[in-house]
């Protein structure tokens, strides 16, 4: 694969920009290809791809569409494993995890959006007599991140693409080969020219012209919520529409009445899943006072048994973080941890014993923190857990919610009504009760900081539908 090129009105074309960006393997801080980023030519060029496409595909038929979709369920499928050995090598995420959870989503939400689109009316009758329409916004820049790379891709593309949207995609630069490959099974469903670009490039510029450009009426983001704050700035100028997926410090709530062998260990590799690099990963125990020392007994020992090993073996080790920059950043907050005056239960700042290169963290865990500090209120994005103690449910509920996220929290109870009690209360896109796990065609996104719009199913399809009413005389 010629990762120089990028996929413009249906070719492979030799960016504008001269300027090379080298990818490596995480694991091995080894070189393992390059680049162009592009630049603001490369931008307007798709861009003008995707406008001219536009005007026909916006106009097909609901059927028509479904049949491509489909067609790219058919050319994902042949593609699997590609994407899953891409994803592995370019930021790290073991082979039983990039095929299971990475690459499977890009079939899962296929299939969610292949559903909600099926079942979605785009014409209806209101009480009054009005007619209500929906109708796909126009071009739509997408801009995607490195830690769940097919994820967040076929979150934004596929709705765009069932709606009669046209897009250009900007993948993370340090994920460019999965992308490049969605770009290959996005050709191969047979998908007008113009309809998918993609302009591989980095925030501050190809992000930027994406966000500012007077010819793209949506931007659809996951990322920080710094950079997030960057592109709605940017977007102020045309009033587009801005949809952001950013940044989240769950809290996971343990009550005395769970099963605690079961379910602490369990929120512990939930944590630990994909090297801590989960927006939603649930960094925040609170624990319950009254079982407290007993959660840190379970919670050292999972935690000393997550292993951490190659990315490029199967198994349910935890891989290296994706890059130098994010290494050292977690590394300076486990510092910071231990200078704040949290017990370092375990883990701990280096390498784990065997690792002499590559961005391995050791799996950490801190206690006796309390919700002011750092490491409490700041998302680490590694492998990385503290616990803090709670005297009763409105303590809980409060330090829960003592954050200026609320992408997603957890809850471990055996009380049916607390479950569904503190559920409410608790100020976050998504509540997982008793190990509850994520389900495609559900809704996604966060409150607070942690940005607006949906991701998903019927409600994914609606952020990037424009509502027509029909006045009759």
């Amino acid at each position: 694969m010629d990762l120089t090129k990028h996929y413009v009105n249906g070719e492979w074309v030799t960016p504008i920009s001269t300027t090379e960006f080298h990818v490596l393997n995480p694991a091995t801080e080894a070189q393992i290809g390059t680049i162009i980023l592009g630049n603001e030519d490369d931008v307007d060029r798709a861009v003008a791809a995707a406008n001219a496409a536009f005007v026909h595909f916006s106009k097909t038929s609901k059927s028509d569409r479904l049949d491509l979709l489909h067609a790219l369920m058919s050319a994902t499928k042949a593609r699997f494993d590609d994407l899953a050995e891409a994803m592995s090598t370019e930021m790290g995420a073991p082979m039983t995890m990039s095929r299971d959870a990475q690459a499977d989503a890009a079939i899962g939400h296929l299939q969610g959006f292949i559903d909600a689109l099926s079942a979605q009316d785009t014409r209806e009758t209101l009480a009054n007599g009005d007619v209500m329409m929906r109708e796909p916004i126009g071009v739509c820049g997408l801009i995607t991140p490195w830690n769940w790379p097919m994820n967040q891709v076929t979150l934004k593309v596929i709705p765009a693409l069932a709606t009669g949207c046209a897009c250009v995609l900007k993948p993370s630069e340090h994920t460019p080969i999965s992308g490049a490959i969605y770009a290959e099974i996005v050709d191969a469903a047979g998908y007008p020219a113009g309809v998918f670009n993609l302009v591989q490039g980095e925030g501050p510029t190809v992000g930027a012209a994406m966000s500012r450009h007077k010819d793209i009426q949506m931007m659809s983001f996951t990322g920080s919520t710094r950079a997030g704050i960057a592109v709605t700035k940017d977007a102020a100028e045309t009033v587009k529409r801005v949809t952001l997926e950013l940044g989240g410090k769950s809290p996971n709530l343990v009550f005395a009445d769970c099963d605690l062998e079961d379910k602490v260990k369990a929120s512990v590799l939930e944590c630990m899943y994909n090297t801590g690099q989960s927006c939603d990963a649930p960094t925040r125990l609170l624990v319950e006072r009254s079982c407290y020392d007993e959660v840190l007994a379970i919670a050292k020992a999972a935690a000393e048994g997550q292993s951490v090993g190659d990315p490029s073996q199967d198994g349910d080790h935890i891989g290296p973080l994706f890059d130098q920059i994010q290494f050292d950043r977690v590394q300076g907050m486990i510092q910071k941890g231990i200078d704040e005056g949290a017990k370092l239960l375990t883990g701990g700042t280096g390498r784990p014993d065997g690792f002499d290169k590559g961005w391995f963290v050791k799996p950490t865990i801190f206690a006796d923190v309390s919700n002011d500090m750092d490491i409490a209120r700041q998302e680490i994005f590694g492998p990385v857990l503290v616990i803090i103690p709670f005297e009763d449910e409105d303590d809980a509920i409060a330090i829960a919610n003592d954050t200026p996220y609320g992408l997603a929290a957890y809850l471990q109870t055996g009380d049916a009504d607390r479950a569904e009690r503190v559920a409410s209360q608790l100020r976050a896109g998504a509540v997982h009760i008793n190990g509850g796990g994520f389900n495609y065609g559900s809704p996604f996104g966060g409150y607070k900081q942690s940005g607006n719009g949906r991701e998903g199913g019927l409600h994914g399809l609606e952020d990037y539908q424009e509502v027509k009413t029909l006045h009759f005389g």
